[in-house]
């Protein structure tokens, strides 16, 4: 969890420049156009899946967090106000950036073990169904977290979402 939002913390203090933001925008709002719930989960889905590829899901990881940290960096440029908003926040203070955090953190740690099996030369049979019920666990967090992140996302563009502390 430690490395992942630090990674996502370094992503987050990017310069973006404004014509790389612009761009970033465009092409975040065509993904988001018609998302909703399961569109979420699928996204997210995709990329916690690799996370459980023995060693590349380390760093396929550490580079997704660090990616969307960049991300809320190339968002804050296009709008400042949102600047007000600690990029952790978004992590530890939403319920589904806690699911989403808790998910990813599973598959990179899956990932760092078999590796470190393979290293040593022990037999994966025995990983094989911890790390099946981890990817169970992972995909119920993530199905769960994008409906409820396509639910909070529809209750602040209603207005009716109030987040203590920030007034943006």
């Amino acid at each position: 969890m430690g490395a992942f939002a630090a990674a996502y913390q370094i992503g987050s203090m990017s310069t973006v420049g404004e014509e790389e933001a612009a761009l970033f925008m465009k092409e975040f709002e065509e993904l988001v156009l018609d998302i909703d719930g399961f569109g979420i989960f699928t996204h997210n889905t995709t990329l916690a899946l690799p996370m459980f590829i023995p060693g590349f899901g380390v760093a396929w990881g550490l580079f997704s967090a660090w990616s969307t940290g960049f991300a809320f960096a190339a968002i804050v440029t296009v709008a400042p106000e949102l600047s007000a908003i600690p990029p952790l926040s978004i992590l530890f203070l939403s319920p589904f950036g806690v699911m989403e955090l808790v998910a990813y953190s599973l598959g990179i740690s899956r990932s760092y073990i078999l590796i470190r099996a393979i290293a040593k030369k022990i037999n994966l049979t025995t990983f094989i169904k911890p790390t099946v019920i981890e990817i169970g666990i992972v995909v119920g967090l993530l199905l769960a977290g994008g409906y409820l992140e396509f639910y909070m996302i529809e209750l602040a563009e209603e207005g009716g979402l109030d987040l203590p502390g920030f007034d943006v």
